[in-house]
């Protein structure tokens, strides 16, 4: 299925009937608890093939799984591009080039590695491509054996100036996070930027999604500069000018901390400050230990309260709905059944030594 093959959806009406049945293929608090229980990681990923339709995993690898979980999930991906009408597509869309811009991460970082072409089709997902009719595009920059071909190769596409920058401070430093920062920035900058081709309604639902995921990149961004000495001026280009909480003054104020327990505690000052969080009905505590994983809980957290539909409205609530399925499989994968599947390997493999 691709864009301009799938049928035309004329309301919303449609799309709430069809995305009520995917809402069941999110796994509840009760299920999430009780795989915290399971230790053989064959039994674990039987428990969580309902959730998964047509999960298939060649080997019991966490990149083998993890792999096979996110192909799941862009199917999925592909079943609500199916049942959306236009203006959700178009959305959709732009939620998934955060996928080939993986896939191209993958690309550069196999070429670095000198890796065979055969190699790097293995660890990129052309279903992504098939979504986003780029197929062809992908299949020829896989082929591409350098990165100066590939520099010229993307001259014509949205990535050129991006990739560009990336490589000549990789040639510079031997460092690929400024080539994968970059990347990551042009995501959520695509993401603000087609904000304004969306209906009024759409735009009161996923503008703070694009707000929020945009701050976490940015904290992240700024956490991992202070973390590992990175210049501030450096950081600053590769942060996006989207805020839900924070603002360009205070993300200045962070990046001029001199170490992570330092950012830690004046991140929690002003997440304590803030109005919205002071309710108690949200948890804005966080572990320093898991900053990431903690500081996204507080966000999902947010989002969902603020957003939550006491309406009639169906048009609100499929909008709604579309974006509960997508922000929390995402969330169910990363930061749940990845992170207890590691788990399990790393137990497994203790016991073997």
């Amino acid at each position: 299925m691709n864009f301009t093959s799938a049928i035309e959806v004329p309301s919303y009406a449609f799309t709430l009937i069809k995305i009520s049945s995917l809402k069941q293929l999110i796994m509840d608090d009760t299920t999430l608890l009780n795989l915290k229980e399971i230790t053989d990681i064959k039994q674990f990923i039987e428990s969580i093939s309902i959730f998964y339709p047509g999960l298939t995993v060649k080997s019991y690898t966490i990149e083998e799984i993890e792999k096979a979980l996110f192909h799941t999930y862009i199917k999925l991906i592909g079943r609500i591009i199916y049942i959306s009408p236009t203006s959700m597509r178009l959305f959709l869309r732009n939620y998934l080039m955060k996928y080939e811009i993986m896939n191209i991460k993958h690309v550069l970082l196999g070429t670095i590695l000198s890796i065979s072409t055969d190699e790097k089709s293995s660890i990129v997902n052309m279903l992504v491509e098939k979504y986003l009719n780029n197929t062809e595009f992908m299949k020829e920059l896989i082929e591409i054996p350098s990165l100066e071909e590939i520099q010229v190769y993307m001259k014509p596409t949205i990535y050129n100036k991006i990739i560009r920058e990336g490589i000549l401070y990789f040639k510079k430093t031997n460092e690929i996070f400024v080539l994968e920062s970059f990347l990551d920035q042009l995501y959520y900058n695509n993401l603000k930027n087609e904000i304004k081709f969306l209906t009024q309604k759409e735009k009161i639902v996923i503008s703070p999604f694009v707000k929020y995921i945009s701050e976490i990149y940015n904290l992240r961004i700024i956490y991992r500069g202070i973390k590992n000495s990175i210049d501030k001026n450096l950081l600053l280009q590769l942060l996006v000018d989207n805020y839900l909480f924070m603002n360009e003054k205070k993300l200045e104020n962070l990046m001029n901390l001199k170490d992570e327990n330092e950012f830690f505690d004046v991140l929690i000052k002003y997440f304590n400050a803030i109005k919205e969080l002071k309710s108690g009905l949200i948890n804005t505590s966080l572990d320093q230990e898991h900053f990431i994983w903690s500081i996204e809980k507080l966000y999902l957290n947010y989002y969902f309260k603020l957003l939550e539909i006491r309406t009639d409205d169906i048009e609100f609530q499929a909008i709604y709905k579309i974006l509960e399925v997508l922000v929390k499989k995402d969330k169910e994968i990363r930061l749940y059944i990845l992170p207890k599947l590691a788990n399990i390997i790393y137990k497994k493999y203790k016991l073997l030594k």
